[in-house]
This record gives C-alpha cells, sequence and structure tokens, in this order.
C-alpha cells in the first residue's frame, strides 16, 4: 500500500464561471489529477480558493437562479435567489456547486474539509 501525499493546491477564481471553478477544485479534491488515481481511494489534494468574491455569472444566471430546499412539511419548499446567497457569502455558491460535484458516498465529507474558500 503506497503512502497518501496531499499537496495544497491554490485556485484564483477572479472572471471565471462558478461551475469551470467547480469542476477543476472537485478534480484536485477527488485526487484524478494523480496518475495513480483509484475511485474507491481517498487521496486528492487539499484545495485553496482565492478572490471567490470575484468570480462572474454569465447570463442572467445571478438573477434568475435559485438555490433551493424543502423542509420535508407541507408547502416547505424554500428558495434563495442567488443574488442573495452570492451577497451574503460568495463562498457557499462554489461550495454548493463543488458538493453537487462530487460522488455521493462517505467520501464526499471529507473531501469537502479539505477545501478552502477565501472570498
Amino acid at each position: 500500500m503506497k503512502a497518501i501525499t496531499r499537496e495544497t493546491m491554490t485556485i484564483d477564481a477572479t472572471g471565471k464561471a462558478p461551475g469551470r471553478v467547480a469542476t477543476q477544485i472537485a478534480l484536485y479534491l477527488r485526487g484524478k489529477h494523480k496518475p495513480d488515481f483509484q475511485p474507491h481511494i481517498d487521496a486528492g489534494d487539499l484545495v485553496h480558493v482565492v478572490n471567490a468574491a470575484k468570480i462572474e455569472f454569465t447570463g442572467r444566471k445571478l438573477v434568475q437562479k435559485d438555490y433551493r430546499h424543502h423542509t420535508m412539511h407541507p408547502g416547505g419548499l424554500k428558495r434563495t435567489p442567488a443574488k442573495a446567497v452570492f451577497e451574503s457569502d460568495p463562498a457557499k455558491v462554489i461550495r454548493h456547486a463543488v458538493y453537487g460535484m462530487l460522488p455521493k458516498n462517505k467520501h464526499r465529507d471529507e473531501m469537502m474539509k479539505r477545501l478552502k474558500i477565501d472570498a
């Protein structure tokens, strides 16, 4: 068994779309950029994102996009506009996109712990 070595990758989000940044982050968190990648082993790197507040939305996404969740009670669908989420915490937009791109298994929470986002 080979020891897992984790490096720190720094990504500058200035002027990039949130989805483009999120795919790059997910790639590094998962470890798919390494030649010895195996899907069942969590061997990804630490990712540090800088300038999250400077991401740029394309089209009218900032106005039209909603983040939704359900309270599991009748009529409990809650919607928050992307503009409100981005203004309160720009890192939350990137974190939400990355979370959805990672595999839905026991490794996802451990991968998300290795993500650090600075506004």
